[in-house]
């Protein structure tokens, strides 16, 4: 199984890609959705995961 990148909300209102365990966001988006894409492409050349989560920070969706 390859990385877990997590979508989350930050302070600042900017939507961030993470790598689990990462200090810094991999890049910052002004929507969920721009994230979810460059989620979503970066994953699938790691063979990795996407957790998504809320604006609260709960986990809203986990995808393959």
């Amino acid at each position: 199984m390859g990385k877990r990148y997590h979508i989350s909300q930050r302070d600042d209102d900017k939507w961030q890609v993470k790598a689990e365990g990462a200090e810094k966001a991999l890049k910052l988006f002004d929507t969920q959705k721009e994230a979810i894409a460059f989620a979503k492409t970066v994953a699938d050349n790691q063979e990795g995961s996407i957790i998504i989560h809320k604006v609260d920070g709960k986990i809203r969706k986990t995808k393959y």
